[in-house]
């Protein structure tokens, strides 16, 4: 009988070889292109000539050599990709085959495997209404599928929801600017100040995970509810107009408040489904990205 640690490597092989022909088209797509800042790297010392920037004279050299050396810079070619992960209770939830936080999963795991392809470092964090874990990142295919066994095998100690926090704790770690894919449910209030930080320094990308059944209940009498987060439990009948209509608008009320929100930041923003090809959608995303 397999153990744990051999079930999750299998569904962690299995969930690489399914991206792979994804991963090719997703990097042929430039998932990150236009990239904020990409930044210049120290490469060599070479002597000083005229018309050369005197900013870049390195003066310890220069007193050693007896001869003027500038310090040679070069375009950063490899990228730093963080994933922060909503591991929340809310993520739970699924009405179709997958729960939200699995499919999620995958979407990340995608992106992992992209970025270590490309050879650019990956990291990870994932979140609840606490800092649950925190992998910096490094490249390489044995890190990404650390990463990937992570979020698969997941246990957070916590249910709540604090999206401000993960993204606070992320701004004071992370110094150098980096691609960040926020993946959650987004059912969470007061982060839009925390968004705008990120977002101004870094190429953010929001990715949200839904499930059909919370845009449409269905119409069949009384229902008990329990929520992911709290654990209350209570009762609604689907059937009467009070109910469905207050489901409508409430809903409504919430898109409107998180396209505002997102916009205001200046982030990007993916919404995908769980009875979805949410990997060709991810593809799509970013093929019109890069036409922007």
């Amino acid at each position: 009988m397999a153990t744990k640690a051999e079930e999750i490597l299998k569904k962690v092989k299995r969930i690489e070889i399914a991206t792979r022909k994804t991963v090719d088209t997703l990097l042929s797509g430039q998932y990150h292109t236009r990239f904020k800042g990409h930044g210049m790297q120290f490469s060599d010392f070479r002597e000083y000539y005229p018309g050369d920037d005197i900013r870049h004279i390195d003066w310890k050299v220069t007193a050693r050599t007896q001869l003027a050396h500038i310090k040679k810079f070069e375009e950063e070619r490899d990228l730093t990709v963080y994933l922060l992960v909503d591991m929340s209770g809310s993520g739970q939830f699924g009405s179709v085959e997958k729960t939200k936080n699995e499919a999620l999963s995958e979407v990340c795991a995608l992106l992992a495997f992209a970025a270590v392809k490309n050879n650019d470092r990956v990291g990870l964090i994932l979140f609840t209404d606490h800092i649950e874990k925190h992998i910096p990142p490094k490249k390489g295919q044995t890190h990404a599928m650390r990463l990937v066994a992570e979020l698969l095998d997941f246990r957070p100690q916590h249910q709540g929801t604090d999206i401000s926090q993960a993204l606070e704790y992320y701004a004071e770690t992370v110094k150098n600017t980096a691609i960040v894919f926020l993946a959650s449910d987004f059912y969470g209030t007061g982060y839009q100040q925390s968004l705008k930080k990120v977002a101004k320094k870094h190429d953010l990308i929001a990715i949200r995970m839904r499930d059909p059944r919370e845009v449409e209940v269905p119409m069949i009498g009384k229902i008990e509810f329990q929520d992911a987060e709290s654990n209350e439990v209570f009762w609604i009948n689907s059937n009467t107009y009070a109910f469905q209509n207050y489901f409508k608008k409430t809903s409504q009320a919430f898109e409107t408040q998180l396209e505002t929100c997102f916009n205001q930041a200046g982030a990007e923003r993916l919404d995908l489904w769980t009875n979805e090809d949410y990997f060709s959608k991810t593809v799509l995303f970013f093929r019109k990205r890069k036409k922007r």
